[in-house]
């Protein structure tokens, strides 16, 4: 016995170990060859780079936040207005086709269609007589934001470790041998961009050029790049372009990129001095002081969040192998792994005072690039940021909010000259010049609620934070994209309720209305603008200003069209009843109401959620990756953890195991395919909703937690609205059996639990009783849906017991809560 208990405490030793080990790593046994998606992401919101991890010819992909193609430009289309009351005329007698045809002449875009995100290029790094190694292994360390290369020739281990300095703002690579004077390399510098200049001397590579011009907009956005080298021992060589360097011990590269971007209206920055300036900062400070200040920045926001789900020996497998199985396995530490991935590409892509994160987040090495990698705001820009303010990266949140801000100056413009309205708008897409017009087609760009969905960011900012000078800063943003609601909505002819026309809803058309997206009145619409008035009507409020505005408001809220029910007991996608329940298309966009909204309820509003969750079978799972994703999140708000963890199996299998497309690269970058970062942003989202909910009148404990992950769990640092973190949280056999609550504003707490709970001090708690009292969970009153009398609804069923309390609390304390004994 005596020897089976110290087996046993080996056997623990080894795998705690392993867990240590591999638990928050991206790690594999070969290099990546020549395929980009098999790279490992480093990235500081300023600089991206891709670190392919080849032995004989390391290659360091790079990019930086603001070298896109083009210069300060409009691409409105002012002959919208000319021809608006001809384009709703055509709606309104059922000429969908005709209505899309003088749509694509009047709306799109006569000029730009957007412009480019751009690769800054390649350091690419030979190392002679590297062909036979062995022992070969990289990583990329997520908890430190560093990625590792190690392998050995004849006798000497060789290690590279890759980062983007968080407080720095350049990539550092750093390569040793163990070995003295064993250090021998090429450096040379490679870019796609035409005409730019490529320098070396001894130490240093400098490159430089002026963007590409794109679809009439002249390339005027210049760049500078410097890629300093610093060696222990070896001698000095150089070409005109390349760097040689012989028989050292150590050799680490600075990179520094800069451009003459200053905003989107202004290129007056001085790159070269900007670009020396970031290499200026770190001349007389060691490798090893970078490394900490950067784990260190880095990690204050990244340990702000821990999710344990439970462990097993898949840990013990590279991560491509992980991948493969993990459909048909029990590895419950991939998703946990895969959920912090999300943060790790949102810290390393979106930093304060820098560019949001775009449809690659900022990693890119095409020249022309799938959709120009823009931002594409009928979906995938927001859901970018899905996880910012609930797992607790809100500082992150701000260059999506900056863009807002900026698209609210443009986009006045553009509501002027095309619909003469106040206010401001954009269309389904936009780029670094913040252009507003309607591109691609009328098909897809002729929707007009960019702006109205993108401002209601700003307002998420403040339900978590509870900031009232942001909330004033912002105020007039909001009433901007509700005043072009005011002046845009029109009575619909049959119905007479207010609606938006021409509309669409996004990249969908039934066959019914001539294979065209034009229509008028259509849900997500709706719901959009019932939020947008919803939130300035608050907020107006909250700021006691504006009230004869909010007052109209109200009155306009109440005229939109309701949400319908169709006759296959689905959500509507129009007004009018011609949804197919074979569709399997991608969008489903008029469940905007079910998420990120919240205006389809379980409790509050059951038909309609019976409808949505029609409306989610009919559609399917399978699907490009960010739409599952987004159905994460949906079957999250279904509290069906069960469908919801499907998903997650289905976005976590390697790409072309799917039919219909999605999936996950190796590196574990989602795939539409080709790869879109909203995926991994989605997914992240829906795994902290399954895990705590709070736009329901309250702040839900494990609303929707699968059974693979019921036996043990804990996570620590989701935040909820109103200022709520939950500071420690686990859980066994389903029950929550520890809950720590930090209020960081105060007011009443309400929690809603799978079972009871007492404070841990033994005091009972009390039984929350009528609405909440608290103003940061008032709950939107909908009005009743209009019901087809063919439908059928299946009312959802209570799922198990819930407890309901209210806690008074106060701002900075903490509340901790023990699972009640029977």
């Amino acid at each position: 016995m005596r020897y089976f208990f110290l087996l046993l405490i080996v056997c623990r030793c080894f795998y705690s170990t392993a867990q240590s080990d591999h638990y928050l790593k991206l790690w594999y046994d070969q290099p990546s060859g020549k395929i980009w998606e098999n790279a490992l992401p480093i990235g500081n919101g300023k600089l991206g780079a891709m670190v392919y991890g080849n032995v004989e010819e390391e290659i360091v992909q790079l990019n930086e936040h603001t070298l896109w193609s083009g210069s300060p430009y409009r691409n409105d289309n002012p002959q919208a207005l000319t021809e608006l009351d001809n384009i709703r005329k055509l709606v309104f007698e059922g000429r969908y086709k005709d209505a899309e045809q003088l749509a694509n002449r009047a709306i799109i875009s006569k000029t730009s269609h957007g412009q480019i995100f751009l690769p800054a290029g390649e350091l690419r790094l030979q190392f002679p007589g590297h062909e036979g190694y062995k022992n070969y292994y990289r990583e990329l360390d997520i908890d430190k934001a560093v990625a590792t290369i190690t392998y050995n020739i004849n006798g000497v281990n060789y290690k590279r470790e890759v980062f983007a300095s968080l407080p720095r703002k350049i990539v550092v690579v750093r390569i040793t041998a163990d070995k003295p004077a064993q250090l021998s390399l090429q450096a040379a510098y490679n870019t796609p961009i035409p005409g730019a200049t490529v320098k070396a001397d001894a130490q240093q590579i400098t490159f430089a050029g002026t963007v590409i011009g794109h679809e009439q907009i002249e390339g005027k956005l210049k760049y500078k790049g410097i890629i300093q080298m610093k060696a222990d021992g070896g001698r000095y060589s150089a070409t005109d372009s390349t760097i040689n360097l012989t028989g050292a011990n150590a050799v680490t590269f600075y990179i520094s990129i800069a451009t003459n971007y200053k905003n989107y209206k202004d290129l007056s920055d001085d790159k070269h001095s900007k670009a020396q300036y970031y290499l200026d900062q770190v001349k007389n400070r060691s490798y090893e002081q970078l490394l900490k200040e950067h784990i260190e920045a880095y990690q204050r926001y990244f340990h702000r969040v821990k999710l344990d789900l439970g462990f097993t020996d898949a840990v013990k497998l590279p991560t491509d192998v992980r991948l493969e199985q993990f459909a048909h396995t029990y590895d419950p530490q991939f998703a946990a792994l895969y959920f912090q991935f999300g943060r790790y590409l949102l810290i390393s892509s979106s930093q304060p005072g820098g560019q949001p994160a775009n449809l690659q987040g900022i990693w890119n090495h095409r020249l022309y690039p799938s959709w120009d990698s823009k931002y594409t705001i009928n979906i995938n820009a927001e859901m970018n940021y899905w996880p910012a303010e609930r797992t607790n990266l809100s500082e992150l949140h701000e260059p999506l909010l900056q863009m807002v801000k900026e698209l609210s100056e443009t986009g006045q413009q553009t509501a002027r000259d095309m619909y003469g309205a106040r206010g401001w708008m954009a269309h389904h897409n936009t780029d670094l010049w913040r252009a507003t017009g309607a591109v691609d087609g009328a098909f897809w760009g002729a929707w007009v609620n960019g702006g109205g969905w993108l401002s209601q960011h700003l307002w998420e900012h403040y339900l978590y934070g509870g900031d009232k000078k942001f909330l004033k800063s912002v105020y007039p943003i909001l009433k901007g994209a509700a005043l072009f609601y005011v002046d845009m909505l029109i009575a619909h002819p049959q119905y007479k309720w207010l609606v938006i026309c021409p509309d669409q809803s996004p990249e969908n058309a039934p066959a019914a209305h001539q294979g065209s997206s034009i229509h008028a009145g259509v849900t997500m619409t709706n719901q959009i603008i019932f939020d947008v008035f919803s939130s300035v009507i608050d907020a107006a409020s909250i700021l006691q200003v504006d009230k004869l505005f909010a007052d109209s408001l109200r009155d306009l809220r109440s005229r939109l069209a309701p949400m319908h029910i169709g006759k296959h007991g689905q959500l509507q996608e129009w007004l009018d009843d011609v949804d197919d329940p074979n569709d399997k298309h991608r969008h489903i966009s008029h469940l905007y109401g079910l998420f990120p909204s919240n205006q389809i309820s379980a409790t509050r509003t059951p038909e309609l959620f019976s409808a949505a969750r029609t409306t989610l079978i009919h559609r399917g799972d399978i699907s490009t990756g960010w739409s599952m994703g987004w159905k994460v999140n949906w079957w999250a708000k279904m509290l069906d953890g069960n469908h919801a963890y499907k998903l997650i199996q289905n976005q976590l299998s390697p790409v072309g195991a799917n039919r219909g497309g999605g999936g996950t690269y190796n590196n574990l970058f989602d795939a539409h395919p080709p790869f879109q970062i909203d995926g991994n942003f989605g997914c992240t989202s829906g795994i902290a909703e399954m895990l705590l909910q709070s736009d329901d009148g309250c702040v839900h404990v494990l609303p929707a937690l699968p059974d693979v992950w019921k036996a043990k769990g804990s996570v620590s640092g989701l935040r909820a609205r109103g200022g709520f973190e939950i500071v420690e949280m686990e859980w066994q056999d389903g029950r929550v059996i520890r809950l720590k609550v930090k209020s960081h504003l105060g007011g009443q707490l309400r929690l809603k639990l799978p079972n009871a709970i007492r404070l841990a001090n033994g005091k009972k708690l009390a039984t929350a009783k009528g609405p909440n009292l608290n103003p940061f969970y008032k709950t939107p009153e909908v009005p009743k849906p209009i019901i087809s009398d063919k439908a059928q609804l299946t009312i959802p069923e209570k799922r198990g017991d819930y407890y309901l309390y209210d806690i008074p609390t106060r701002k900075g304390e903490f509340y901790v809560f023990e699972v009640e004994k029977l």
